[in-house]
């Protein structure tokens, strides 16, 4: 499936950057394909809008925030900066210096606008009217979690392959080898999965290697441990893993795989912990995850972002029962595409 291809998901929200990257100003980004720039308005909220200024097409990601006065500042109108027009975040154009005081600036000089709002600490875009609304975390806001923002980095895969790996425990034991895989124990453990709008609920319990450098992020002195997980999906691109040690510890992981282009995501993941900085410190667990996630990054970049979605289409991919999650995510991908009355569209 070639995701730009697919006008669907162009109607969700997709994680696109940090806040805090737009503190200093505008910043790119492509999104399904499409180049977009983000800033913040003058109530301090995240706004996108097409990269590209109507008078002469240079990019307004090149430009700078200006306040009402026509300064430069942190945040309020984006101003280009190859004249200087400035536009608001409905991609109106506001201000056109050439222009004399009191001069009408045509209603029709505009670039497009997308839907654009800030959630737990990230500005999401939805290209077109969203149908859908932004998965709910409840522990960003539980004074019982802390929240550990870790990676927000690009791949080169497509949102398909880092999705239905992040529900194959088949692979633990070969890709995750040199981490927690348990090499004498290849045959997966058995989801149990539930069905519902959107997505669906996946809960198994498996063997986790446990050496003595991953104990703290474990709570679990014994060299080989079990994980509690309760792996959620939700539609088009994003995942929600519970990990529960026998300790009580909860490692609770919220993925994006945003949709760059045909070829390349951007990973976005959140972590969560019921525990404190002292009982295992959060550069400890961002060490740890992305040693993991290094991991899965290499084999999938070997793979080809290409992914079938219609299983009608056979002779391409092959697939075991325990490539059932991953089954799944495609059939309802591929209902989704159904409803929108589109086909499949792939190389």
């Amino acid at each position: 499936m070639l995701v730009t291809q697919q006008a669907v998901f162009r109607k969700y929200w997709h994680a696109v950057m940090p806040l805090s990257q737009l503190s200093d100003g505008p910043k790119p980004f492509k999104l399904l394909g499409r180049d977009i720039v983000l800033f913040l308005d003058a109530q301090g909220q995240p706004a996108a809008l097409r990269d590209r200024c109507c008078h002469r097409t240079a990019k307004l990601s090149k430009g700078w925030c200006v306040d009402g006065a026509g300064k430069a500042c942190g945040q309020g109108l984006i101003q280009c900066g190859y004249h200087g027009w400035t536009y608001d975040r409905s991609g109106t154009v506001v201000v056109i210096p050439q222009f004399d005081a009191g001069r009408r600036i045509p209603a029709d000089y505009r670039t497009t606008a997308y839907h654009c709002t800030a959630r737990y600490g990230y500005a999401w875009v939805a290209l077109e009217d969203p149908v859908a609304d932004i998965p709910v975390v409840p522990e960003f806001d539980d004074p019982a979690f802390r929240t550990i923002f870790q990676f927000h980095e690009v791949w080169a895969t497509s949102p398909l392959r880092a999705l239905e790996n992040s529900f194959d425990n088949s692979h633990f034991s070969f890709v995750h080898r040199a981490t927690f895989g348990v090499p004498d124990a290849p045959k997966p453990s058995k989801y149990e999965i539930v069905e519902r709008d959107g997505g669906f609920c996946a809960e198994t319990v498996i063997a986790a290697a446990n050496p003595e450098r991953f104990r703290r992020i474990s709570g679990v002195n014994d060299p080989v441990t079990t994980r509690h997980m309760r792996n959620a999906y939700f539609q088009p691109f994003s995942r929600r893993l519970d990990i529960e040690y026998p300790s009580g510890i909860r490692h609770i992981i919220i993925n994006c795989f945003t949709p760059i282009d045909d070829g390349h995501i951007q990973l976005c993941q959140w972590l969560f912990r019921n525990d404190t900085e002292a009982d295992c410190p959060a550069q400890l667990l961002i060490d740890f995850d992305e040693e993991i996630t290094r991991e899965d990054k290499d084999i999938l970049e070997s793979t080809d972002p290409d992914a079938v979605v219609d299983l009608r289409r056979r002779g391409v991919e092959y697939s075991m029962d325990s490539d059932r999650p991953g089954v799944l995510i495609r059939r309802q991908l591929m209902a989704l595409l159904s409803a929108a009355d589109e086909a499949e569209v792939h190389r």
